[in-house]
């Protein structure tokens, strides 16, 4: 494993490898060095063919909260680069020929709920706090949007993304933001027994597959999901979105 002192941590395990991200303190929020680490690291797992599949998980206790809003409140640049960076990611995410899932332990908001969105399986429990609040910041969630109409049905993600706030692990299933639901205490099992799964399909079948299901999809997803960055990156640097942040610093 990575040096604890890492924003992102690497263990290759008998079946599958996994990308922790590591910043517990502040609930593992999404800064610009994290950001490029875990871009690094997902390249480099794109790049090794002996990889059956990807865990993306958080260290406890939370999965994601999101970018870190103390960059969008002080640097309007840094703000765009690491949406940038997100998008990025999110289209490796997708883009890699394993599957990849979402080991989702505690909260996943915004960002976090976009990099669990980009995921091929999102395990989590009933009682985890998902969703995408950024409206509530005066932010467009616009990165993740066209992830989550493909994934979740345009009425689903309309009214999602329109009303902010977030949602139980129970109401993120039943709306199939989830692909599994189970007792907090038996996530890692089953995520386990999912990798073990995998690791017994054609390496080959399962590239193509994906590939084929991501042309089907959505063909144009980079274009997508880079424009959303730069809308986002626009919205964030108003004055509305300026004066929300600057409110949620002072509470």
């Amino acid at each position: 494993m990575n040096n604890s002192k890492s924003m992102v941590l690497v263990e290759q395990n008998d079946t599958h490898t996994s990308i922790t991200l590591n910043r517990p303190e502040v609930r593992n929020a999404l800064s610009i060095d994290l950001l490029n680490e875990l871009e690094e690291s997902i390249s480099a797992v794109a790049k090794d063919e002996n990889i059956r599949s990807l865990v993306l998980l958080g260290a406890d206790p939370c999965f994601c909260a999101g970018m870190d809003l103390r960059t969008a409140r002080d640097d309007a640049d840094a703000t765009r680069e690491a949406l940038r960076a997100i998008a990025r990611i999110v289209v490796g995410i997708r883009g890699l020929k394993i599957p990849v899932i979402a080991q989702v332990q505690g909260a996943a908001v915004g960002g976090g709920c976009g990099l669990m969105t980009a995921c091929d399986f999102a395990v989590s429990h009933p009682e985890a706090k998902l969703g995408y609040p950024e409206v509530d910041n005066g932010i467009c969630p616009a990165v993740v949007a066209p992830l989550l109409i493909r994934k979740i049905g345009g009425g689903r993600a309309r009214a999602l993304l329109l009303a902010g706030g977030t949602i139980s692990g129970q109401e993120a299933f039943h709306l199939g933001l989830l692909t599994h639901l189970v007792p907090q205490e038996d996530i890692a099992e089953t995520v386990e027994k999912l990798t073990a799964r995998l690791a017994k399909g054609g390496p080959n079948a399962l590239a193509i597959t994906k590939h084929w299901i991501n042309e089907i999809e959505n063909p144009d997803l980079a274009a997508e999901v880079n424009k959303g960055a730069e809308l986002s990156a626009d919205v964030v640097a108003g004055p509305e979105a300026q004066e929300r942040l600057a409110r949620s610093r002072k509470r």
